[in-house]
């Protein structure tokens, strides 16, 4: 059954008073009636550079220009020439490597304004896969962070087929010049492109909503990632939708942490601004203090800052007295059964049936017997707890996996309202997400305006019944155009009727609400936004003899698990050449081999040393939690597909209770 979207009330409040963009074609569009509109209001507040900076939105809109057209007075004009695919007109190319900052943000739609697509990616990422993008965009300018990064990739760009127009250093001097660059090649820094902009007209480039705006490259399998075509209309479509799950007023600050080279920050970023928002770039070393110092609004993150926040509130408790410790459980204990019942009375459960008339009455009736104990809690312990925030934080928007049970109802309990988001950079990447007034925790939420979902049955494709569990698909006015120069993917993941595959198995409620449960993809999301790629690291470590077979594990954890069919005689022989203990081989309460001392150094040494040795190993790659397996994966326990195929989703599935063991769920 499809589910679609249909405006409530509240939704329909909120499009009344927020700035329509409806009428535009493209994002940098949105930048002049945002001056119109905010004027002297602060845009963007960015005290971590160096230098600082801090535009209003009046001068935000003068800058963009100013630097547009300093990169186009950087180009010849035969580079301006336009191509086509899938449907979008293909402008020229720019690279922008950087990480979040406020001159991210004015390169990234001073480049959009001056009529070129992007390719964005972290400066923090490989060498390699760097010059590959570079390549792979055909990028005709590029746009570093720093000096540092421009001295790592310098004598490396002489290597791309294409030349490149110029570099632009976003921070700090351009420095010593890489000695394999060309002497003609211009080498410029951020002030320098602003001031070519003062003298070089700007001629404003024709877009229209089916025009490239961006290549955002994600992780392959084959190492090769492939770059997701986002249009004009893609983003724009997010930028008119969203005001039906956030709301917010002009001159409201808003923290800004995620990498803008994600989708989840960047549309996030473009949407509040948009909206007249104050955006204050921080960062992990910073978020505390700035907190306190900017007092936010709203902040979008991913599951990793909530582990954080929630552990440095564990942390301090454990430092209390054991009397305090005591006191703070037991108001924890009692606002946890007023928070489930009212969940239950409100019809808030993550249940795809819904409570009974009777059983919602009584649910309402405990809820209501512990709401003074809560209240009280409130007041001498949660309150506490929000003013790290701030003390005047509305709400957060969550993306980029799910979070985790516990933390959902600690945040609930001390009143930190979280809405948790879904997308995928390929659909721009919101496609639900939860609302205030219907936050039912666990879930995705319900669709956003013109968004339809579905989900089918993985093996036929055919629609499932409401509650039924399968695979997610997607279609909307977000969903990418394909991949760059890659048909053949974009061929497997968009269907002839524009259903894109998103990977993910989920079930939904009557009333839209998603849940996703897993992945029918291998890749694998940590809380930190990581997307790991299973299969190369496990090639990696079935090299070891002691490693019959392996999946990897970690779906929305905080480091990589594995379970390990273990090659038992290797092993024994192993250890009696050691003159260890040979292993019992015996199982423990969670059916998994025990893990003996000797057992378990063994093991961890050899995944250790494999992973290591791996090429572009990265330290997120490491794994953690690990458990032997005394059967192996097989076509006969439908754990193997007939072509030798782990089938991920049933053996996860199988294991589910020892994998949440491993990582300490409850």
């Amino acid at each position: 059954m499809t589910v679609s979207h249909h405006l409530v009330p509240e939704e329909q409040a909120n499009f009344a008073r927020l700035v329509d963009y409806s009428d535009l074609a493209g994002l940098p569009e949105i930048w002049p009636r945002a001056a119109e509109k905010f004027g002297g209001l602060t845009a963007l507040c960015d005290r971590h550079s160096t230098p600082q900076l801090e535009l209003t939105f009046k001068a935000l809109a003068g800058i963009l220009q100013q630097f547009a057209a300093g990169l186009q007075s950087l180009m010849p004009q035969e580079a301006w020439q336009t191509a086509t695919e899938a449907g979008l007109t293909i402008p020229p190319r720019a690279a922008l490597i950087s990480d979040n900052c406020a001159r991210w943000f004015v390169a990234d739609q001073g480049m959009m304004t001056a009529g070129l697509a992007n390719a964005v990616r972290s400066s923090q990422a490989e060498t390699e896969e760097l010059l590959y993008i570079i390549q792979h965009s055909g990028s005709r300018l590029l746009i570093l962070e720093h000096q540092k990064l421009l001295k790592r990739l310098g004598d490396r760009l002489a290597e791309l087929p294409q030349s490149l127009d110029a570099i632009v250093v976003l921070t700090g001097e351009v420095g010593d010049r890489p000695a394999k660059l060309p002497e003609e090649m211009p080498l410029l820094t951020y002030d320098e492109v602003l001031e070519r902009g003062k003298t070089h007209g700007f001629k404003r480039p024709k877009l229209t909503r089916d025009t490239l705006a961006t290549l955002i490259y994600t992780s392959g399998t084959t190492g090769k990632p492939k770059g997701v075509m986002l249009s004009h209309g893609n983003l724009m479509h997010q930028m008119t939708t969203l005001g039906a799950v956030a709301a917010p007023y002009p001159g409201d600050p808003a923290l800004t942490i995620l990498p803008t080279w994600h989708s989840f920050g960047r549309a996030g970023d473009y949407y509040l601004a948009s909206q007249g928002c104050k955006l204050v770039y921080t960062n992990l070393r910073s978020i505390k203090a700035d907190f306190k110092q900017h007092q936010p609004f709203y902040m979008l993150a991913v599951p990793r800052l909530w582990e954080s926040i929630y552990e440095g509130v564990q942390k301090q408790l454990r430092s209390q007295p054991e009397k305090k410790q005591n006191l703070v459980k037991t108001f924890l204990g009692f606002s946890e059964k007023h928070i489930l019942a009212q969940r239950k009375a409100k019809g808030l459960e993550l249940s795809t049936e819904t409570a009974s008339a009777p059983a919602r009455f009584l649910a309402s009736i405990k809820a209501t017997l512990f709401w003074p104990l809560h209240k009280l809690g409130d007041r001498l312990i949660y309150k506490t707890i929000r003013q790290a925030t701030g003390g005047k934080f509305r709400y957060a928007i969550s993306g980029g996996g799910a979070l985790a049970p516990h933390l959902e109802l600690f945040f609930e309990i001390v009143d930190i309202k979280v809405l948790v988001g879904y997308g995928l950079t390929e659909t721009a990447p919101v496609l639900c997400a939860r609302r205030l007034w219907f936050n039912r925790r666990g879930s995705s939420g319900a669709p956003i305006p013109h968004t339809e979902l579905e989900v089918v049955d993985l093996e036929t494709r055919k629609p499932l019944p409401i509650g039924d569990r399968g695979l997610v698909l997607a279609r909307g006015p977000q969903v990418m155009a394909g991949y760059y120069q890659n048909p053949e993917a974009t061929q497997k993941a968009i269907s002839p009727e524009g259903w894109f595959d998103t990977g993910d198995i989920g079930q939904l409620f009557p009333n839209g609400d998603l849940i996703i449960t897993g992945r029918a993809k291998d890749t694998i999301v940590l809380t930190n936004g990581e997307n790991i790629e299973p299969q190369p690291i496990e090639d990696a470590c079935a090299r070891s003899v002691f490693v019959d077979q392996i999946m990897m594990v970690g779906q929305d954890q905080k480091v990589l698990g594995a379970l390990i069919v273990p090659n038992r005689e290797a092993v024994d022989i192993n250890l009696r050449a050691q003159g260890a203990s040979v292993p019992q081989w015996t199982l423990d309460d969670d059916g998994a081999i025990a893990l003996e001392p000797a057992l378990e150094t063994l093991f961890r040494n050899e995944l250790n040393r494999e992973l290591k040795n791996r090429p572009g190993y990265k330290a997120e790659e490491r794994i953690g939690p690990f458990r032997l397996l005394p059967e192996n994966f097989s076509q006969e326990n439908g754990q193997l597909t007939q072509t030798l195929k782990i089938r991920r989703p049933r053996v996860t599935d199988h294991y589910r209770d020892m994998i949440d063991g491993m990582f300490g769920a409850s």
